[in-house]
């Protein structure tokens, strides 16, 4: 199947690792040219030369957190491109912790981050995407179900849920797709991480792999592929829906 995202532009962001460098390498094999964005001048160089270099890829030093970012962003898609198609709104993970013993600042900061920076990024994506644009964001299975030690994205995830819903009503009459989607057990340095807070790192990653029907954990460029398609013109009827990208670990429909 062809994607059809050949010289179309998407803005990926937290796209030097994880599930955004994922999603941004499975763009750029499609042929789309990206603007990624990292917060370390090092590795946004990295992930724009493996990307495909600076011919394809403008990198851009960014915290979603911050309140410029989605202007210039979007101001270096379309001065860089000539235009823009869609955008994927990654961010880092909220620290882990119960909702009793993480402090208020981690809280806020998390907020900033992780829905007013993204709620910043769609807006102004919004302002200049037309028919056939599209936005994303990487949300969470606790947009669904609580996850234990997990409480900040237990609280933040299923508002920017309802939230990317929302915007997918308000766009839909002008031809612009919206959707979450939500991995669970990704191996990434994140699902790493929070493995290694257990006592027993190893023990812990065999009792998650036995809940998912699977039986494993999801490779990113699994991921990566599903953002793909959900971005590109392929899905072209496709607007509103949370989509999990985890194996079968969620429960429901």
């Amino acid at each position: 199947m062809d994607l059809g995202l050949a010289g179309r532009v998407y803005i990926v962001t937290a796209a030097t690792r994880g599930l955004g460098f994922a999603s941004a390498r499975e763009l750029a094999a499609e042929g789309a040219h990206l603007v990624i964005t990292g917060r370390e001048k090092e590795s946004v160089a990295e992930a724009v030369d493996a990307l495909g270099g600076p011919e394809r890829v403008e990198g851009v030093v960014a915290d979603n957190a911050a309140p410029d970012t989605a202007e210039r962003l979007v101001g270096a898609a379309l001065s860089r491109f000539g235009r823009l198609d869609g955008l994927l709104v990654s961010v880092g993970g909220p620290a882990a912790g119960t909702a009793l013993a993480t402090p208020e600042s981690a809280w806020r900061d998390a907020f900033e981050s992780v829905f007013l920076g993204a709620l910043r990024l769609a807006r102004a994506a919004a302002d200049v995407l037309t028919e056939g644009g599209a936005i994303g964001f990487v949300l969470s299975g606790s947009a669904r179900e609580p996850i234990a030690g997990l409480a900040v994205s237990n609280g933040l995830r299923p508002g920017l849920a309802m939230t990317a819903k929302t915007l997918a009503a308000e766009l839909g009459p002008e031809g612009i797709r919206v959707f979450g989607l939500l991995p669970a057990r990704i191996d990434t340095e994140r699902v790493q991480h929070l493995d290694g807070l257990s006592a027993d790192p190893a023990a812990t990653r065999a009792a998650h792999e036995a809940s998912i029907p699977l039986r494993r954990y999801g490779r990113p460029e699994e991921f990566g592929r599903v953002a793909a398609f959900t971005l590109s013109p392929a899905a072209s009827y496709l607007t509103g829906v949370m989509i999990p990208v985890d194996g079968g670990a969620l429960h429901g429909i």
